[in-house]
């Protein structure tokens, strides 16, 4: 099987069509080129519009935590996205998004990832992004999972999500900007320059 071929069974997946209100429209991002690859929770309402990742204000905080533009986000195919869910899964009553649907992951995750073969650094944005990629190396919450990154570098940083929902907890966490966005960064650089 080739990336091409499970990119095309990927766009027209439709496993979840009739659960969420809204036709399904998976939003993914790679190539063989894809070095850093960064894996979210599932696309907001914004993405599933665009069909682009990250093309909202989450996505403009996680691009200033990389150091790098739209421009070089969306143009340079060795920067890859592939969340953990495909769709948008709606916005629940209380606020927020439904979490990732677990159907997703478990149809496409092993396929595509194993196409991504020049992987070298994965991002891994959110708490249940962290939680099915790490399984049980994960500490007990998204903090301690995020303060212990050095425990998963250099192939693997956790990040909270980028989301205007965590200002507070970055407030709350300074060390987040002092350690983990001058080592992203760098890394990044890194990465795009060779």
């Amino acid at each position: 099987m080739s990336l091409e071929q499970v990119l095309r069974e990927i766009s027209a997946c439709r496993a979840c069509a009739g659960e969420f209100g809204h036709e399904p429209r998976p939003v993914v991002m790679v190539s063989r080129q894809t070095r850093l690859l960064i894996c979210g929770q599932a696309p907001g309402r914004r993405v599933h519009e665009s069909g682009q990742p990250f093309t909202d204000p989450s996505g403009d905080r996680l691009r200033d935590w990389l150091g790098v533009g739209a421009s070089t986000f969306y143009g340079d195919p060795r920067i890859g996205v592939a969340a953990m869910a495909f769709c948008f899964p709606g916005t629940n009553p209380a606020g927020g998004d439904y979490p990732p649907p677990k159907r997703c992951a478990e149809l496409w995750r092993k396929r595509l990832l194993a196409e991504l073969k020049e992987v070298e650094l994965t991002l891994l944005v959110g708490w249940h992004a962290q939680v099915w990629a790490l399984g049980p190396t994960a500490k007990a919450n998204m903090t301690e999972t995020v303060q212990a990154w050095r425990d998963y570098a250099p192939g693997v940083v956790p990040l909270p999500h980028p989301s205007w929902r965590n200002t507070s907890w970055l407030k709350k966490n300074p060390w987040f900007d002092r350690e983990i966005v001058p080592y992203l960064r760098a890394r990044v650089s890194g990465i795009l320059a060779t």
